[in-house]
């Protein structure tokens, strides 16, 4: 087993094809986000750009503690992992999808997940992904 500050230190283990699915992934969900901003305007673009930075507000969530670099603090590991799956963007934008009135009437609210469901995908395919227990990656 290897010591924290080196487990801290290294990204995921995730293979390469897999993350090169979570690029490919993620370009074609920055390309959907950018239509839809353009398309809608509006409220669409700071929502869009709110539901990419939106999951990284979560270190902030219980962020005092104990840590080395590269860890987070147990306080935040479980809101950080909460946010950081893709069933919370895709959950978001299914309900967006069903109470919505009529075509564009979600526009803002499903391009935040969009955009949510691209900083998850971006973030797999840097290696970074869900958090142990006590903070590391995985």
């Amino acid at each position: 087993m290897t010591s924290p500050t080196l487990r801290g230190a290294t990204r995921s283990s995730t293979s390469g094809p897999v993350r090169v699915a979570w690029a490919l992934l993620g370009a074609f969900l920055l390309v959907w986000v950018v239509f839809e901003m353009i398309k809608h305007a509006g409220w669409v673009i700071p929502l869009g750009v709110l539901g990419f930075i939106a999951p990284d507000l979560s270190f902030f969530v219980g962020a005092s503690g104990a840590h080395q670099h590269g860890q987070l603090p147990r306080g935040t590991v479980g809101p950080y992992n909460l946010v950081h799956r893709p069933i919370g963007p895709l959950l978001w934008m299914t309900v967006t999808a069903l109470l919505a009135d009529g075509p564009g009437d979600n526009a803002a609210p499903f391009t935040f997940g969009l955009a949510w469901l691209l900083h998850i995908a971006m973030d797999r395919a840097l290696g970074y992904g869900l958090r142990t227990a006590d903070g590391w990656q995985r």
